[in-house]
């Protein structure tokens, strides 16, 4: 078992550091204070191909696998997690699944302008009455002249406000109230209107948005089959879960390095707070934790590199990660102390950026059941 990375995926992860360290790291603080989104940044980005890091050359992107793509979004997210969720949603959630599902049509018109920056990406599921629920969604498409008429309003969509295409899941079978009769659609910035730009808890260089919907698209937006919208949800969100995994990875390793950093500084009693046991043991526990993390998360990634069934793996990275996150941040505060609680160090923005990870692209309830599904259904139990 060869846990090394390549020489190709070290030059990516290099990249993404070095651009995370001189172009975001010195703004985050900025940003979080203004809920500004970074729009310099994501040219620059594009301009590296870090955009467009695992989608094949020949469709306008750097042609590396998943597993450069984990390491790119760890890489931001420990500068910035608000950076970090606005590259996975526009790649893991927008751009691939019109790789995989579009039509090559779909893929020769959209996937190039995503890969390459010119069209930032979103993914709009979510409902006010539709969550963790997906299946509950009410937003209508109906058949109208050779197209379709899209009705309906989606909430908390990620890069909503700034967003070039959606994909969009509506009902196409009002005859049905469950996830059978859900397609998907690619529209364009036009064919929505952004009614709110969420105030959050945290990531506040990211775009939340609510929408509103009603607009006439031709028959070929159509993503995917008539009907199977669902389809292409769920296999979505199982590679989206690993990016936000490796997003807490990123943000559980930030505060971990402010907190190491300080605890070498800091003195009390007469000797740095590193050489008490109860701060070796917190630091320790940190350090074991942030490596199983990543290593669940470059797991998930290989099996997806090579084909394979990614559910369970994915959502095993996920709540590790995240619940990691929350944790790790907290402890991060702790260990600063009155400094963690203040503004005057980083720590707090991660804490408050750590959350979410925890409940978008499936809350930490929803992997708990995704991953008994997969252990009880058909492996029947086995052990790993």
């Amino acid at each position: 078992m060869d846990f090394e990375l390549t020489p190709e995926q070290r030059e990516i992860q290099a990249l993404a550091r070095d651009f995370a360290r001189s172009e975001v790291d010195p703004h985050a603080a900025v940003w979080d204070r203004d809920c500004s989104f970074p729009t310099e940044v994501f040219a620059k980005l594009a301009a590296l191909g870090l955009l467009g890091v695992c989608v094949p050359e020949e469709h306008g992107g750097a042609g590396a696998d998943f597993v450069s793509y984990a390491l790119v979004l760890e890489e931001l997210s420990r500068a910035d997690a608000g950076v970090g969720v606005t590259v996975a949603v526009h790649t893991s959630a927008a751009t691939l699944p019109i790789l995989r599902f579009g039509s090559g049509d779909q893929v020769a018109r959209f996937v190039p302008p995503l890969a390459r920056g010119e069209l930032l990406g979103a993914f709009a599921l979510t409902e006010p009455g539709s969550g963790s629920d997906a299946g509950a969604l009410v937003t209508r498409a109906t058949a109208v002249d050779g197209g379709w008429h899209i009705t309906g309003t989606k909430q908390w969509i990620t890069n909503g406000s700034h967003a070039g295409l959606f994909v969009v899941f509506a009902r196409t079978d009002p005859g049905t109230s469950s996830a059978r009769g859900v397609s998907a659609f690619l529209l364009d910035a036009g064919h929505v209107t952004v009614t709110r730009e969420e105030a959050k808890l945290g990531l506040h260089s990211s775009s939340t948005a609510d929408l509103s919907l009603d607009a006439v698209v031709p028959g070929d937006r159509l993503l995917g089959e008539l009907h199977h919208g669902f389809q292409v949800a769920m296999s979505t969100l199982d590679g989206g879960r690993i990016g936000i995994a490796a997003q807490a990875v990123g943000i559980a390793r930030a505060a971990y390095e402010v907190a190491l950093a300080y605890a070498k500084e800091r003195a009390a009693f007469g000797r740095k707070i590193s050489q008490f046991q109860a701060i070796q043991h917190k630091l320790a526990d940190m350090s074991m934790e942030i490596d199983a993390a990543r290593l669940l998360v470059l797991r998930a990634a290989w099996l997806k590199d090579r084909g394979l069934p990614v559910t369970e793996a994915g959502a095993k990275a996920k709540l590790f990660a995240s619940e990691l996150a929350r944790r790790q941040t907290s402890e991060a505060i702790q260990i600063l102390g009155g400094y963690g609680y203040t503004k005057e160090f980083p720590v707090e923005r991660y804490y408050r950026d750590a959350k979410v990870t925890e409940i978008y692209e499936g809350t930490s309830e929803i992997q708990r059941l995704v991953i008994a599904r997969e252990i009880l259904g058909s492996r029947g139990g086995e052990g790993r």
